[in-house]
């Protein structure tokens, strides 16, 4: 894996793809706006659907979020990294063109290899990102349907490196003093 050429590219408002542990994705620097907008016109995706912040480490993500609840903190120690995406109040560092201008955003961290490498290369270890598909299709699950379905619309597809995406997507859950919230039942089963 080129680190430098992946570093290069996203300080460049580039677009990439890559690996996860869930399904293959697409990301860019949170603090590019042209690469975010990029990704909009990449995936024909509605500007009301917000992306979502990943990184190899939660500690990464923890600016971008207002201080964690004691439910949030629990949630994130049990499957982080795992198929988990926490939907929680947005810091004043997370720029409203990644939320849609909601006051929440998505976290994660994807128990991959690969994935953690690629953060590891860039200042911030932090990736705005979404599914690697156009909207309303399916989203790639292997290097040749990311390289098919988006492969001249972005910078670079990163190999997998026999890191392979598992195909179950992540559960979605909201996080706020209601308690949770699941907008999306994935592979992480969080109420009983």
């Amino acid at each position: 894996m080129d680190t430098k050429k992946i570093a290069e590219i996203l300080n460049n408002d580039g677009v990439i793809a890559f690996v996860t542990d869930t399904v293959w994705g697409i990301g860019c620097l949170p603090t590019s706006k042209k690469a975010v907008e990029r990704i909009y016109e990449i995936k024909h995706r509605d500007i009301k659907k917000p992306l979502i912040l990943m990184s190899n480490s939660d500690k990464y993500l923890r600016r971008y979020v207002k201080p964690l609840s004691i439910l949030a903190n629990e949630l994130i120690q049990k499957h982080f990294p795992g198929a988990l995406t926490l939907v929680i109040d947005k810091s004043d560092n997370t720029p409203d063109y990644i939320t849609s201008g909601l006051e929440t955003v998505g976290i994660r961290v994807p128990n991959n290899k690969t994935f953690v490498k690629i953060c590891d290369s860039i200042d911030g270890h932090v990736l705005a990102t979404t599914s690697a598909n156009l909207s309303n299709e399916p989203a790639a699950l292997t290097y040749e349907e990311a390289v098919r379905y988006i492969g001249d619309k972005v910078d670079l597809v990163i190999e997998d490196n026999g890191e392979k995406a598992q195909g179950r997507a992540s559960t979605v859950a909201g996080i706020s003093q209601n308690g949770i919230t699941i907008f999306r039942q994935g592979d992480i089963k969080l109420t009983d």
